[in-house]
C-alpha cells in the first residue's frame, strides 16, 4: 500500500506506528540501544540476556531478509545491563526493496524509544594502508546511490519524524567514535582498528577495477552496499548514530591482480573476527552512558 501523497514512499506513518504499537504489545522491553547486525555478524546479540526474538516474517510489514549471513530475527534483550535490540540482518536495494522498506525498522526504533543506533558491515577495502580483517570505525560516508536520486528521504517529509533538510556532516557522533578508539586500545586491538569513510554503492555485483579506482580518488576507504540509508533516517530521526565496518577483503586496484573476491570469503572473515568486533561493541554499549548526557550530533 502506498502512503497517500507520496509515490516515492510505500510506507505511511500509519504502518510504522502500527508495526510499533504490536512489538509493544508483544515485549516488555523498550531499547534505548539498536544494533543492526551487518552480513555475518549476527552473533553480536549472543551476549544478550532477558532475550525476545521475533522473526521478521511475524512482525507486521517488516521486509523479509533474503541474503545469507542474514538471519532475519529482531532480538531484544539487555546488555551490560542496557535494553537493547538486535537487527540479525538488514534489507537491501538489490533485493528489490524500496529505500522506504529498507529503512524502515529505523523509524520503528525510533518509535520504540530508541535513542541511540549501532551499525555494521562487512565491506571491501580501498585504502593502501587497510587489511583484510582490519575494523574501520566510520568517521564519515559518501552516498553514490542519493547522488543519483536513490534517496530514503526523497518525497514529501514526514515532520513527525524529522525536518525536511537534515544536515548530515556529524552524522556520525564524535563521542562515540572517540570512545571506540580508547576503547579499541584498551583492548589492545588499536594495530587493527582505524577510521575512515565508508561509500555505498547499490550492487549486487562488486565493484570493476575502474569503479574501485574512482571511489579511491573520491576519498572512499571503504566499499559496500549498504548502511548509509539506515543512518541518512537514523540522522532525520534524531538518533546518535554510530557505525562499524569490518574489512573483509581487499577491492582490487590492480588489473595484474588475479584473485576476484566472493560472499563465501567476506562471511568467513566475519566469522574470524566475530569475537573481536563482540567485545568492541558489548564495551561501547556499557560505557556509551559516558556520552549519554551529549547532543545527538
Amino acid at each position: 500500500m502506498h502512503a497517500k501523497g507520496n509515490p516515492c514512499c510505500c510506507c505511511s506513518f500509519d504502518d510504522y506506528k502500527c508495526t510499533a504499537e504490536w512489538l509493544l504489545n508483544k515485549t516488555r522491553h523498550r531499547p534505548k540501544i539498536a544494533v543492526i547486525c551487518g552480513s555475518g555478524l549476527g552473533r553480536l546479540a549472543d551476549s544478550v540476556s532477558n532475550k525476545q526474538t521475533f522473526r521478521y516474517e511475524d512482525i507486521p510489514n517488516f521486509p523479509v531478509s533474503t541474503v545469507p549471513g542474514h538471519e532475519g530475527c529482531l532480538v531484544f534483550g539487555d546488555l551490560k545491563e542496557k535494553p537493547c535490540v538486535f537487527m540479525q540482518g538488514r534489507f537491501h536495494l538489490y533485493e528489490g526493496y524500496s529505500l522506504c522498506k529498507v529503512t524502515f525498522p529505523v523509524r520503528i526504533f525510533k518509535l520504540l524509544g530508541v535513542e541511540t543506533i549501532i551499525v555494521t558491515n562487512a565491506s571491501g577495502g580501498l585504502c593502501k594502508d587497510f587489511k583484510a580483517g582490519d575494523i574501520m570505525i566510520i568517521k564519515d560516508h559518501i552516498n553514490l546511490p542519493g547522488f543519483a536520486g536513490q534517496h530514503p528521504l526523497c518525497g514529501p517529509n514526514e515532520e513527525r519524524f524529522g525536518i525536511r533538510f537534515p544536515c548530515m556532516s556529524d552524522a556520525y557522533n564524535k563521542d562515540l567514535r572517540k570512545l571506540a578508539l580508547d576503547i579499541s586500545a584498551q583492548l589492545g586491538y588499536s594495530d587493527f582498528v582505524r577510521e575512515g569513510v565508508y561509500c555505498m554503492v547499490s550492487g549486487p555485483n562488486f565493484e570493476t577495477i575502474a569503479e574501485a579506482r574512482m571511489l579511491h580518488i573520491l576519498g572512499s576507504d571503504s566499499v559496500g552496499m549498504s548502511t548509509i540509508p539506515e543512518v541518512t533516517v537514523a540522522k532525520h530521526c534524531g538518533l546518535r548514530v554510530f557505525g562499524l565496518s569490518l574489512i573483509t577483503n581487499k577491492v582490487s586496484l590492480d588489473y595484474s591482480r588475479e584473485e576476484k573476491v566472493n560472499h563465501e570469503e567476506v562471511l568467513e572473515m566475519c566469522k574470524m573476527r566475530a569475537e573481536m568486533l563482540q567485545n568492541l561493541v558489548n564495551t561501547l554499549i556499557a560505557k556509551c552512558d559516558q556520552v549519554d548526557g551529549i547532543n545527538s550530533n
